[in-house]
């Protein structure tokens, strides 16, 4: 089976191309290096520069490989940049998917797994969070998943494609078998940005409220690593090649507060990591977790990673190797 992995030099993507070629599958990648790495990109796998949303080139990689499946990570992720530019994610995250899909099935590929993201959910007060819950997303960035999961299902319904969406919830960790992980410029992300103040490249994490009412006062929120994110991908392709489609929760199903975490990360890094509490942001909730019930029972998913301090292992270990490859 040959899988084309689009945007596959990212944190997610390059992840998923390790795997799927650990577990045998031939994958080719297209990506455009605007926020992905050439580094990341396994070299087992042939990679070709470019857009999706270029539909020349498309057809170039449709007409010259047999494509069984896409997986579709392309996007632009940044809650608070798509605030502000907002047609850049409808360009990219809503436009881009529509151009691909249009590819595919001007070339018969009818089978897609889409990354999308509990964004999509906006503020539900459902502290454990099932897939039956109506989306209402609150940023122009759960918006555009969100559109694009109705554009799936119509085209599931017009022209028989299929699909398995992915609503991630906190994603992090590292590679331990490849030199492969987080690696932006500007982290928004918790994990990251606490191994920055344990590096030294921040000065404390700020802590946005300590008066929710959980055990410590801070929020709760659901972290799955990396890898046992992108196998769940994998297991859902059996379920696209049998013609069937679904939507799905990817987290943990456990809950972690801010303090926990920073907890977490001073007894795996060895660092004071200090802490700054100050107001809580608007919109922010108190508990989101992940129920992944339907994930497990219907692809046979089990996360290898559910302790929290060895998500943060991997994470704080790929940082360094960073680090020591930079110096």
């Amino acid at each position: 089976m040959k899988i084309l992995v689009t945007g596959g030099a990212g944190y997610i993507g390059s992840h998923a191309v390790a795997q799927l070629l650990d577990q045998g599958y031939e994958v080719v990648v297209v990506d455009n290096l605007s926020t992905g790495h050439r580094w990341a990109i396994d070299e087992r796998a042939p990679f070709i520069k470019g857009d999706i949303r270029n539909h020349r080139l498309m057809d170039e990689i449709f007409e010259g490989e047999k494509i069984d499946a896409v997986m579709q990570f392309a996007a632009d992720i940044v809650v608070a940049e798509s605030e502000t530019d907002p047609l850049k994610y409808y360009d990219n995250n809503v436009y881009g998917t529509v151009a691909l899909l249009q590819s595919m099935l001007k070339h018969n590929v009818k089978n897609i797994i889409f990354s999308s993201t509990a964004a999509v959910y906006g503020n539900t007060e459902a502290v454990t969070v099932t897939e039956d819950i109506p989306v209402n997303p609150i940023s122009p960035y759960g918006r555009t998943k969100a559109i694009v999961e109705q554009i799936l299902e119509d085209c599931h319904k017009a022209y028989g494609l299929n699909y398995c969406v992915f609503r991630y919830f906190n994603v992090s960790g590292a590679h331990e078998k490849y030199p492969i992980g987080q690696a932006v410029k500007h982290n928004t992300a918790l994990i990251p940005i606490i191994l920055e103040v344990a590096a030294g490249e921040r000065e404390a994490v700020q802590v946005f409220g300590n008066d929710y009412p959980t055990k410590d006062g801070t929020g709760v929120r659901d972290f799955i690593h990396v890898v046992d994110l992108v196998d769940a991908h994998i297991l859902g392709l059996d379920k696209l090649f049998r013609n069937e489609s679904a939507i799905y929760n990817l987290g943990n199903g456990q809950g972690f507060t801010v303090m926990e975490m920073i907890e977490a990360s001073r007894k795996v890094t060895g660092h004071p990591v200090p802490a700054v509490i100050t107001d809580r942001r608007p919109g922010d909730i108190a508990i989101s977790i992940a129920s992944s019930e339907k994930t497990k029972k219907e692809l046979s998913w089990q996360p290898k990673y559910p302790e929290v301090e060895k998500i943060i292992e991997t994470a704080w270990h790929f940082k360094q190797s960073r680090h020591e490859k930079e110096d």
